[in-house]
């Protein structure tokens, strides 16, 4: 089985935001999916080691970044590839409160979206999180930033915990 056939899998890149009312969060990730639009239903799909997975949980509500083309990789990487146990990834970050209490990052953001936990389905190391929606804004009419862009223009990486990881062939 060639597992690079995965890398042909079309994503975009995200921030997820978390609260469960006293702490916050927020990571990258690049499994967002539309679920269906009446109502409308979103899905994100994040690994049980981080903490935005256990505010997500608690909290049951989480918001989406969608970030822009020409989000600077400093800027990505911020939310990638540090937990938020150890840094607050939001400090100086333009955010608002959402609706839900989720943080919802605006910078790099060429829209938003909020949703409320309607299900979660366990998947080995990750979680899918199935959301109605509650908010939606467009931000700009900027490009949002494709996982292949990210990957081949920009040269980012992808952290082991992500659900889309595969380990180079030797």
């Amino acid at each position: 089985m060639n597992t690079s056939a995965l890398h042909k899998i079309s994503y975009g890149l995200y921030i997820i935001g978390g609260s469960d009312g006293q702490r916050q969060n927020a990571q990258v990730a690049n499994s967002v999916v539309q679920v269906c639009s009446e109502p409308p239903v979103v899905s994100v799909c994040l690994n049980k080691q981080n903490y935005t997975h256990e505010l997500v949980k608690s909290g049951k509500a989480f918001s989406v970044a969608v970030l822009a083309q020409d989000t600077p990789l400093r800027f990505i990487g911020n939310f990638g590839f540090k937990s938020g146990r150890d840094t607050d990834k939001l400090a100086g970050v333009k955010q608002l409160k959402g609706v839900t209490g989720a943080p919802v990052v605006t910078e790099n953001a060429v829209a938003y979206l909020e949703a409320e936990v309607i299900s979660e389905t366990d998947v080995h190391t990750h979680t899918i999180f199935v959301g109605k929606l509650v908010a939606a804004e467009v931000l700009s009419e900027g490009e949002p930033m494709t996982y292949a862009y990210y990957h081949q223009v920009k040269r980012g990486t992808t952290p082991k915990s992500a659900p889309s990881y595969v380990a180079e062939a030797e």
